[in-house]
């Protein structure tokens, strides 16, 4: 065995260092190779057999095995299939002494990355090990750039998305699928100070009866506090993650989730596997979408406390307006359930069903503006009506100005609209009318017509279908008021079964 010149070592610090195992049944080999690839910069442990192999291969990551082919206990072919099993990301070099050239290139069928034939000049291993390292690294590299623009695509979405559900899905099937982790958890603060487990995902190899462990916020808060980086190892990582007895955890990585110094929450993969560890480069990867994902998190909870005071408002405007006598009460609300179902019979999205839910709502708002008693007996003089029609530009005026309630103006202001032209207050005909004011318009009349008023009993269900089938097509839209007509039996049936009063 001849002494190699000297090469660049492997990499810098012990952690940084490329991992070597080195497995022969004689120590005299063992300790050439080691002390050879120990002096070229490597970090070289040595086992005797394919058994004590397999059990430093459980204990730690190696990045290349160097191993005999003939051993007692575990020969090479056996190592060999179980490193691809349990290790598919380490190298493995098989050497021989015994039988041909065929043997060795039969090893390299079975997943070894090559041969050394017995005798052999360590300059030819190191050579071997050089080149099989510096492959590793590119395929590594490689992989990394395509997880980044994987991680990165993923970023895009959630940065795009408003739902908080949404956010935290594609983020966790995201760090699931692009580190190969065995649990994703997404823990948020509660809004008390406290943080709570939001989401966890698991992966389809983890089977579906086995505990998947819980994360410790006592641990991990205060770690995440510092800033530091947060990937552990083996017994470091049962401190922050605990799994029941008799199963253990192979590694943890933790970003945090935070926006201009808060903590929102943390984003934690958990590895259950033994030989399989994040490094800092995945680590650095997840931090990509978290820092994302942060942002979208705020923004999402942002948006949603805008739609709750959204909500909020429109449903006191509504009250408002059921209020100013009794006769009134409830109709927003029941036009608003009929105008959503017609809106989803008509195939409405469900962003669409909502514009009509809240224009349902508020569609008489304008009554506030009319200093008249709408609901007095008997039929309103030509003044009082004409006072009355007034009340979808007041509804108008008083929305106009809250920007965030702009979606709902053709709804309020046009739903007396005639299909025929003969409405108020543009006189507007046809597919001029907007499709919300024509779905408004059936569910409104619906509404009045099967209601108490002062003037009148409220009229029958099917007296109401039929007046409805009678302006077809003067008054409404002939396909809105067809589909309302032949479906809202089925609405009248739903509404029943879950204890809501329908019109008899």
């Amino acid at each position: 065995m001849g002494v190699p010149p000297k090469a660049e070592p492997a990499a810098g610090t012990p952690e940084e260092r490329a991992r070597v195992l080195v497995v022969d049944d004689e120590k005299f080999i063992r300790d050439i190779l080691a002390d050879f690839l120990g002096m070229e910069g490597y970090s070289v442990r040595t086992a005797e057999d394919g058994v004590s192999a397999l059990r430093e291969i459980s204990r730690a990551h190696y990045d290349l095995v160097i191993s005999d082919m003939k051993m007692p206990n575990m020969g090479g072919l056996e190592l060999l299939r179980e490193v691809a099993r349990s290790s598919p990301d380490t190298l493995t070099v098989i050497m021989t002494g015994f039988g041909t050239v065929e043997t060795a290139i039969d090893a390299m069928k079975r997943g070894a990355y090559d041969y050394i034939l017995k005798p052999f000049k360590v300059e030819e291993i190191i050579h071997i090990v050089q080149r099989g390292l510096e492959k590793q690294r590119l395929a590594a590299e490689n992989l990394r750039l395509r997880e980044a623009l994987s991680l990165y695509q993923v970023s895009e979405a959630i940065a795009a998305s408003l739902s908080l559900q949404d956010v935290v899905a594609t983020m966790e099937a995201s760090a699931l699928a692009d580190v190969h982790a065995d649990v994703v958890f997404t823990w948020l603060e509660d809004g008390l100070g406290s943080y709570c487990e939001r989401s966890q995902t698991r992966s389809e190899q983890l089977p579906p009866d086995a505990a998947s462990g819980a994360m410790s916020a006592d641990a991990i808060v205060p770690r995440l506090a510092t800033g530091a980086p947060l990937v552990v190892h083996g017994p470091h990582a049962a401190g922050l993650f605990a799994v029941l007895p008799g199963r253990s955890v192979s590694s943890v990585a933790v970003v945090p989730l935070r926006v201009r110094e808060r903590l929102l929450g943390w984003l934690a993969v958990v590895s259950l596997a033994a030989p399989r560890r994040f490094d800092e480069g995945q680590r650095k990867l997840l931090s990509i979408v978290a820092s994302r994902a942060a942002a979208a998190i705020e923004n999402a909870r942002l948006y949603a406390n805008l739609q709750e005071t959204f909500q909020q408002t429109i449903q006191g405007l509504a009250t408002t307006i059921d209020k100013m006598d009794r006769y009134t009460a409830g109709h927003s609300e029941r036009v608003a359930r009929y105008a959503v179902a017609l809106g989803r019979w008509l195939g409405l999205n469900e962003s669409a069903v909502e514009v009509v839910r809240n224009a349902a709502l508020m569609h008489d708002i304008g009554k506030i503006g009319c200093v008249m008693n709408l609901n007095k007996p008997g039929r309103l003089t030509q003044q009082e009506y004409e006072t009355f029609k007034k009340h979808p530009v007041y509804g108008r005026e008083i929305l106009d100005p809250i920007r965030f309630l702009e979606p709902v103006l053709p709804g309020v202001y046009l739903h007396h609209e005639r299909w025929d032209g003969r409405g108020y207050p543009l006189g507007i005909a046809g597919e001029e009318i907007p499709m919300l004011a024509r779905i408004i318009a059936v569910a409104d009349t619906y509404d009045a017509m099967t209601s108490d008023r002062a003037y009148r009993r409220a009229l029958p269900h099917e007296v109401t279908v039929g007046e409805i089938v009678r302006c077809s097509g003067s008054q409404f839209d002939p396909a809105v008021s067809t589909t309302f007509t032949d479906r809202v039996d089925d609405l009248r049936d739903e509404l029943r079964e879950t204890g809501v009063e329908v019109p008899e």
